[in-house]
């Protein structure tokens, strides 16, 4: 599997998840500059940016460590961008969606407020 099939299921696997919970999913792959959010979803009055995070094994570290402080600022300044595009009046958080192992026996954690930005 390459990366990008590798990048397309781990998001499928995502947007599955967050739709049985109850999101509506608005994009995926938005891009912004040099950023690109992996899903927008809402549920209610929040809007989840979301990085999802998919490893084979976690021997060096959880997926969700992987979410680097130059990532979450590219993050943040899409997001940005994009509550302002379209004119999003309620609450916006950072979750990410981590992923380990290969399906069907792989685990998938939402981490809801994964990060904040002031």
């Amino acid at each position: 599997m390459n990366t990008l099939d590798k990048g397309k299921e781990g998001e499928d696997m995502a947007c599955a998840h967050l739709k049985k919970q109850g999101y509506r999913i608005r994009h995926r792959n938005f891009y912004y500059q040099k950023a690109e959010i992996d899903i927008i979803a809402s549920k209610d009055d929040t809007l989840a940016i979301v990085e999802v995070k998919w490893r084979f094994s976690d021997f060096y570290g959880t997926p969700e460590t992987f979410v680097t402080p130059k990532k979450r600022k590219l993050l943040a300044r899409a997001a940005d961008f994009y509550v302002q595009k379209f004119h999003w009046k309620g609450e916006t958080r950072f979750d990410i969606i981590s992923i380990v192992g290969q399906p069907p026996n792989h685990s998938l954690t939402h981490i809801e407020q994964a990060f904040y930005f002031v």
